[in-house]
């Protein structure tokens, strides 16, 4: 059987953040993966946060960007 090795790139890093950050702040809100990527892409928040401010975002622990994405999530509908 073959394995088939990946190497780690930018790109991955950035989608791995971004994956990450969507299911922590479902988990927080209380939704699904999939309601929390709908109502971030419907806003534009994982570009506009989480891959603008990845720099930033990815030095903070997994909760920190759990609770900034719920409340910017949380806020940016609210303003709608």
């Amino acid at each position: 059987m073959s394995e088939t090795t990946y190497s780690r790139t930018p790109a991955y890093d950035r989608i791995h953040f971004a994956t990450m950050a969507v299911e922590s702040g479902a988990k927080r809100l209380g939704i699904t993966p999939l309601a929390m990527y709908r109502r971030l892409k419907r806003q534009d928040l994982i570009h506009q946060r989480l891959m603008r401010h990845y720099d930033l975002l990815h030095t903070q622990s997994l909760d920190y960007v759990a609770e900034d994405i719920a409340e910017t999530l949380q806020n940016w509908e609210n303003q709608k």
